[in-house]
C-alpha cells in the first residue's frame, strides 16, 4: 500500500474569540447615553472525527497544520460580532491521539466519533454586559480569550476484521493478493511487507453480497513483543482485528519449523495483549503445493500440530473454503457488538480545569486557568471599574482563600495572565 503512514504529528490551533466593544449610545438630544458595546463572536473550535473515508495519517505528514476561523469583534449599537466556524478534521478510523509525552488522550475506534481537540476562545463581552446599580456608566469591556494550541502525535491501528499473523515469507501478501483487490509488493525474501496492507474480500452477488477487511501484518519474529526487529510497530495493527488468522509457512523457508511458528506467534501476541489469544483464531498451513499429497491429506503426523486449513495461494487450492469460514467468523463477531444508532456520534470532551496557585519564586506567586485568566482580560483595568469588578469577580472564585492557603502574604506579587497585581488581604 504505498503512501501508507500509521504515525504523524499535527498541530491545531483553534479561533480567539472577538473582543467586547467599549461603546456608549451617541444620538441627537441624547446628552449621556448609556453603554451599547457588543459581545465579541467566540472562537472556532478543533474537532478530530473518525472517518472510514481515510486509510492513512498521509495527509498530515506535509501539512500537519490546521486552524480554526477567529470570532468577529463586537460593535456599538448592541451590534455582536459573528461566532468562528468550527473545523472538523478528519482522521482514519482507528486513529489514537496522543500527547508529546506520549499520553492517550482519545482513542477514535468508530467511525463518527469526536474529540474536542481543541477549544475555541469565547468571545469578550461587550461594556453592556457590566451594568449595574453601581456601575452605570462601565468604563470597560472583555477581550477576547486566545484559543488553545496544541501538537498532538497521531497513531493509526489499524480495524480489519481479519489480520493475517506470520513469519516473513509466510505466504501472507500472496493469499491477500488472491482473495482481494489488494496489490501487495511480493518477492521471495524476509521484510518485503514493511507496512499493513489491506484487502477487501467481497463474497455473493446481487442484493446477497458479504464483505470484509483482511490485513496483511508484516512479518513477525521471535522477540517481537520485546520490541525486536519492528515488532511493535507491527503488532499494534494486531489490536482491534475480529478473526486472527495464524499463517504457518509449510516450506519452513526461515528454517523454523511449523509448529515452532505457532508457538513463537501465540508467544509474542500473548506477551504483547494477552487478550489476543482470545480471539476467533484458524490455523492455517500455507504454500502446499510444495508438499506430497499424503502430507496435505494428514499434516498433522508430518508436522505435529492440526491445521484448520492447508491452502495454496498458487494454485489456490482450499482457498475458498478459508475465505467462507472466515466470512462466518467474521459475521458472528459483528452480531456480538451492539451497533450504534445511525446518526449517534461520540464526542470526547476534555474536562475543563479550573484554576490553580503556585509559587514561582519567593514574594510571587501565580494563578493559572481560564477562568481565572478570563476574569482580568478587560480592556482597561486601569479603572475604579474595572478593578473592582475583578476583585469581585477573583473573590466570587475563591482566589483570595487560594492565596491564603498558598501562604501569601500583603505586599507579594500576583501574576494572572498577563498582569501582575499587589497582594493585600483587605
Amino acid at each position: 500500500m504505498s503512501g501508507f503512514v500509521d504515525k504523524a504529528q499535527i498541530h491545531l490551533k483553534a479561533g480567539d474569540g472577538g473582543a467586547g466593544s467599549l461603546s456608549f449610545r451617541r444620538e441627537a438630544h441624547v446628552d449621556k447615553g448609556g453603554p451599547d458595546g457588543g459581545d465579541g463572536g467566540d472562537g472556532g473550535s478543533i474537532f478530530l472525527e473518525a472517518t472510514d473515508e481515510m486509510a492513512s495519517l498521509l495527509s498530515f505528514v506535509d501539512q500537519p497544520f490546521r486552524r480554526a476561523q477567529t470570532g468577529v469583534h463586537g460593535m456599538g449599537k448592541t451590534r455582536h460580532g459573528q461566532r468562528g466556524k468550527d473545523l472538523i478534521v478528519g482522521v482514519p478510523t482507528g486513529t489514537v491521539v496522543k500527547t508529546l509525552e506520549g499520553e492517550v488522550i482519545a482513542d477514535l475506534a468508530d467511525a463518527g466519533s469526536r474529540f474536542l481537540a481543541a477549544r475555541g476562545g469565547e468571545g469578550g463581552r461587550g461594556n453592556t454586559r457590566f451594568l449595574a446599580n453601581k456601575r452605570r456608566a462601565p468604563s470597560f469591556a472583555e477581550q477576547g480569550e486566545i484559543g488553545e494550541e496544541f501538537w498532538f502525535n497521531l497513531e493509526l491501528k489499524l480495524r480489519a476484521d481479519v489480520a493475517l499473523v506470520g513469519f516473513p515469507n509466510a505466504g501472507k501478501s500472496t493469499l491477500i493478493s488472491v482473495i482481494s483487490r489488494a496489490k501487495p509488493k511480493i518477492a521471495d525474501y524476509p521484510f518485503t511487507t514493511l507496512k499493513p496492507n489491506l484487502g477487501v474480500v467481497r463474497l455473493g452477488g446481487g442484493d446477497d453480497i458479504s464483505e470484509f477487511i483482511v490485513a496483511d501484518i508484516p512479518g513477525l519474529i521471535e522477540g517481537a513483543s520485546e520490541g525486536k526487529g519492528l515488532g511493535l510497530e507491527f503488532l499494534r495493527h494486531i489490536e482491534r482485528a475480529r478473526v486472527l488468522v495464524y499463517l504457518l509457512d509449510a516450506s519452513e523457508s526461515q528454517g523454523v519449523g511449523v509448529k515452532d511458528q505457532y508457538g513463537i506467534l501465540q508467544h509474542e501476541l500473548g506477551n504483547y495483549m494477552p487478550e489476543l489469544l482470545e480471539r476467533p483464531t484458524l490455523v492455517v498451513l500455507s504454500k502446499s503445493d510444495a508438499l506430497d499429497a499424503e502430507i496435505v491429506a494428514d499434516p498433522s503426523s508430518y508436522f505435529g500440530l492440526t491445521p484448520d486449513f492447508a491452502i495454496s495461494s498458487l494454485t489456490t487450492f482450499n482457498v475458498d473454503a478459508l475465505v467462507a469460514r472466515l466470512a462466518t467468523l467474521v459475521a458472528q463477531a459483528k452480531a456480538e457488538v451492539p451497533r450504534p444508532r445511525e446518526g449517534d456520534a461520540i464526542v470526547i470532551n476534555l474536562a475543563q480545569e479550573g484554576f490553580r496557585v503556585t509559587r514561582e519564586y519567593e514574594h510571587r506567586f501565580r494563578v493559572s486557568g481560564r477562568i481565572a485568566e478570563r476574569s482580568v482580560a478587560l480592556s482597561d483595568v486601569s479603572t475604579p471599574d474595572a478593578l473592582e469588578y475583578i476583585h469581585t469577580r477573583l473573590k466570587h472564585l475563591g482566589v483570595d482563600r487560594a492565596l491564603v492557603r498558598a501562604g501569601a502574604t500583603d505586599g507579594d506579587e500576583v501574576a494572572i495572565g498577563g498582569f501582575v497585581f499587589v497582594y493585600s488581604r483587605d
